[in-house]
């Protein structure tokens, strides 16, 4: 199977970027909410990526598209340990960013930022390992085909 995961590390390329500008940007500056605002979505499509290739990685140990849709992300994540694609420690962090992520809903506000910017260096460190293990296992059997 082909799976391209260009995408997920331009996202995660975009997500660190936002978050150096918004680390540059003066205090409670103009700028630094507009950074603020692009780390939030720059997040929520990361982990909105990963979640896609994740479910083609997995249709590889036979799951189905159907039912992998209907899959909740975090056994989704569960079934990404069990296949060797993410150690049991990364799930464990996957779920904190999921959880906190589905609380973007809810609160936008600057408490919310500074909870999800505590989260952001290891997150962008876990997308960056699962886009790896990724790109590598599905580059290599290309080249083994």
């Amino acid at each position: 199977m082909n799976l391209n995961t260009d995408h997920l590390k331009r996202c995660i390329q975009t997500l660190q970027s936002s978050l150096d500008f918004y680390a540059q940007a003066a205090s409670d500056s103009i700028d630094q909410e507009i950074y603020r605002n692009a780390i939030i979505k720059g997040y929520e499509l990361t982990q909105e990526t990963s979640f896609k290739l994740i479910k083609k990685a997995l249709r590889d140990f036979g799951y189905g598209a159907k039912k992998l849709d209907a899959t909740p992300v975090k056994e989704l994540l569960r079934l990404s340990a069990t296949h060797g694609l993410m150690t049991l420690e990364e799930v464990e962090r996957w779920f904190a960013y999921r959880d906190n992520r589905n609380n973007t809903a809810h609160d936008y506000g600057k408490g919310f930022a500074q909870q999800t910017l505590k989260l952001l260096p290891d997150f962008i460190d876990d997308a960056t390992r699962l886009e790896n293990a990724l790109r590598d296992r599905y580059l290599q059997s290309l080249e083994n085909a």
